[in-house]
């Protein structure tokens, strides 16, 4: 059965939050981030692009790129607060959804055809989100997941791209070889040099000399470039999560160490978030007292991956939560309502020494081992 498989982008996302919050931002070049010379881009208008500024970017640079650029700190309590209004307006709606970042969901909307009609269903459920939260909002209905993500950026801006089976091709095979989902810059820079500029041209090389050259991956590109991606639509839900649990051999009352332990937990998982370029925006501490009680409390934050963040959340949850003063058997820490997202976008403050740090200390957990490091709070 052929799949109808929707991709919704959020536009310009945390400027358009900050739009609404703020109108007179409309029409005028706007960066988020740091706004010192010293913090970095974490997204920026269509007007400031138009200068070549990017997301990454130091913002000393921006500036000298678009002087008449407006610099807005980032506020990732409101970016979360509106990505999780736009995936309640799915979840009400979609059969199988799944939230792939803070800004983007993908919709398996398979079967509808015989319904409501897929374009028709996608043009009213975009329309309505435009409505209901003020966002402006892309969307790309095709036959699978890659095609659907690269006709949502060509519908941009606040636009709707259908591509059905029979213009997969003619629509992918004039487009630049940089339109592919996942493809990095140094294959972009490898591709370039044998002359693929292309998804046409890299399509018709034959899949053996591109499993040659890039491997395995090779082979996924070029199947993409074939508008060929099988990746199923993996249904999100709140219940997404990674967690560390720790039984105790003995009993115990020693709140110092009973807090050393949920920060260590704390900062393992978030590593393993990190690792996986994973953002959470709830916590739960559990706590099991010796006759086997056992209890939880959670708290839904802006999405983070950060540590510092994490471990202060986790820390306040436990003291509100241990309140017998019983002896206790196990501690647990759990991150969930999990997506897909880099760490650097959310700091926002000046600080990139910040990034350095968390670089620095994932370079020597990667290569140690997680438990290589902790901070003095959890030792």
């Amino acid at each position: 059965m052929e799949r109808s498989i929707a991709h919704i982008d959020m536009d310009t996302f945390f400027v358009s939050v900050e739009r609404l919050i703020n109108p007179g931002l409309v029409g005028k070049p706007v960066i988020v981030g740091g706004v010192s010379d010293r913090g970095v881009v974490a997204g920026c208008s269509y007007e400031a692009r138009a200068f070549g500024v990017h997301s990454g970017m130091p913002m000393k640079m921006a500036r000298q790129l678009c002087g008449e650029a407006i610099s807005v700190r980032g506020d990732m309590e409101q970016y979360s607060r509106y990505s999780d209004l736009v995936t309640e307006i799915i979840a009400a709606s979609a059969p199988v959804y799944e939230k792939a970042s803070i800004d983007e969901h993908y919709l398996d909307i398979t079967g509808l055809d015989h319904f409501f009609g897929c374009l028709k269903w996608s043009t009213e459920l975009r329309q309505r989100i435009i409505r209901e939260t003020g966002l402006p909002v892309s969307l790309g209905l095709s036959v699978n997941k890659t095609v659907s993500k690269i006709a949502t950026g060509e519908a941009k801006p606040n636009g709707l791209r259908n591509v059905p089976t029979p213009v997969v091709k003619p629509f992918l095979d004039p487009l630049s070889i940089r339109k592919i989902p996942m493809l990095g810059p140094q294959t972009y820079k490898l591709l370039r040099s044998m002359g693929i500029i292309t998804i046409g041209t890299l399509g018709a090389i034959p899949p053996e000399m591109m499993e040659r050259v890039l491997g395995q991956n090779g082979l996924s590109i070029w199947k993409k470039a074939n508008g060929i991606d099988p990746a199923p639509v993996q249904s999100w839900s709140l219940q997404k999560s990674m967690s560390s649990e720790r039984t105790f051999e003995q009993d115990t009352t020693d709140v110092q160490q009973l807090e050393r332990i949920i920060v260590r937990m704390t900062e393992e998982l978030a590593f393993e978030l990190r690792s996986k370029e994973k953002m959470t925006s709830c916590v739960t501490v559990k706590i099991r007292y010796a006759n086997f009680d056992t209890h939880t409390l959670q708290k839904v934050i802006p999405y983070t991956s950060f540590d510092h963040v994490l471990k202060e959340v986790a820390q306040a949850l436990f003291r509100q939560l241990y309140n017998r003063r019983m002896l206790i058997r196990l501690v647990g820490v759990k991150l969930s309502r999990l997506i897909t997202g880099s760490y650097q976008m959310n700091l926002f403050e000046d600080a990139p020494e910040m990034i350095r740090l968390y670089q620095s200390l994932d370079t020597i957990r990667k290569k140690f081992g997680k438990h290589a490091i902790h901070s003095a709070s959890a030792i």
